[in-house]
């Protein structure tokens, strides 16, 4: 049962007050009719804070919303609203199957905000972040044009997309990070137990130790002598750069860079103008003008250095360039996907084109991952190949003079 706090007028025309337990808000309405009250504002009552602490850390041991709830969310959305049926009974609805708190509680305080009156893109933008940017803004473009069942059914299919390139990546990332992890693992254990145990044998025979082998230990000694300091400048460092990306100017050269880096960056490139071009197509098919969908756009994209040439794009068209052409000098598109743009700017088929050129920028992003354990493994094998020698010859060369040492021939 739930409390909630009703205001109604009764018989006498008197705006009277009620605190009312019911299984749903219709449930309340029926017993204040039955009062023979007339409602006029039902509201779930707020609940004392009592035990803030015990709540405090329930909340702080939520699980976060993941792209798949949002994902199914936004599904759920679009067949209601298809089956026309009321936002707030349908939220009411998904709020009570929802076993997931950190959904339940998004639900439940959008519920809230739409019952005193506030539109539905409002109300979500206090979970920017668990939904974004773009698609609180292309809520609020369906409240507009009256297409909100339509774009809840597209942003279903973008952010499917979207989830199917991160799954991709981090799939192809995966053996890499296993295999520089276990050699990170593999230097710490070798560097503390391991050269240090052959320090003291060699020690005590008085031999002098080879020249590899003295160069992994004075490693060793600076390691277990400075681990303390070297942690927390890590650390420090690690807050410091994640305060500096935080700013606009960080962020931008932080994209331009991981853009830039080998291998991977032409693969991050390629799954950002992916996105850029479903996100601009969705933006336009459903009835949002040309610059207004650019702006959206270059707010929303996840690449700062991207989104810059996007804004540059729309100040282009905004001073009477064409489409090609600002698109061209942004210097980031392929000649093949400048033709596509023309032919669809030339036949007034745009958005078509844009969804082919997101098919097709996805399309290669799949081919670059595929590739991308291929392009990784050799170097991969060269660096641990090198770092294996290094550590064997440091370990066993001691042994091999080690009969030396014992015959005093050392």
């Amino acid at each position: 049962m739930t409390t909630y706090t009703c205001r109604g007028r009764n018989t006498s025309g008197k705006v009277v007050e009620h605190q009312l337990e019911a299984i749903s808000q219709d449930h309340a309405v029926k017993q204040l009719l039955a009062m023979g009250v007339v409602p006029l504002h039902i509201a779930i009552t707020a609940t004392k804070r009592d035990n803030s602490t015990l709540k405090w850390l329930a909340r702080l041991n939520q699980k976060p919303l993941e792209p798949e709830d949002i994902l199914m969310f936004s599904r759920q959305m679009y067949t209601l609203s298809k089956a026309n049926i009321p936002i707030i009974r349908g939220l009411t609805g998904l709020k009570t199957s929802s076993r997931k708190p950190r959904m339940v509680d998004m639900l439940d305080n959008i519920i809230t905000s739409l019952e005193r009156g506030t539109s539905l893109s409002v109300a979500m933008e206090k979970y920017t972040r668990e939904l974004g940017s773009f698609y609180i803004a292309m809520i609020k473009t369906g409240e507009m044009t009256g297409r909100l069942s339509e774009v809840f059914f597209r942003l279903n299919k973008y952010i499917a997309f979207q989830n199917d390139v991160r799954e991709r990546i981090k799939q192809a990332t995966r053996y890499p990070m296993f295999v520089i992890l276990t050699m990170v693992l593999a230097m710490v254990v070798i560097n503390i137990f391991v050269i240090p145990g052959f320090a003291s044998v060699y020690a005590g025979f008085g031999a002098e130790l080879p020249l590899i082998t003295r160069g992994l230990l004075a490693s060793s000694t600076w390691v277990l002598y400075w681990w303390p300091w070297f942690l927390g400048c890590f650390i420090v460092a690690v807050i410091l750069l994640k305060k500096y990306i935080r700013t606009a100017k960080g962020r931008y050269r932080f994209d331009a860079l991981k853009i830039k880096l080998p291998i991977i960056g032409d693969i991050i490139l390629k799954a950002t103008l992916a996105r850029f071009a479903q996100s601009l197509a969705l933006s336009m098919d459903s009835n949002v003008p040309l610059l207004q969908s650019l702006a959206i756009v270059g707010r929303t994209t996840d690449n700062a250095f991207v989104g810059h040439y996007i804004e540059q794009m729309r100040d282009g068209i905004e001073r009477g360039q064409s489409i090609t052409s600002c698109a061209a000098n942004t210097g980031i598109f392929t000649p093949m996907v400048l033709e596509m743009i023309a032919v669809g700017e030339e036949t007034g088929e745009l958005v078509d084109l844009l969804i082919e050129i997101s098919d097709m920028y996805n399309r290669e992003t799949d081919y670059s991952i595929k590739g991308l354990s291929a392009a990784i493994e050799p170097i991969l094998v060269i660096f641990m190949g090198g770092l294996v020698l290094v550590l064997a010859l440091g370990v066993y060369l001691p042994m091999w003079d080690l009969s030396r040492a014992v015959m005093g021939k050392g």
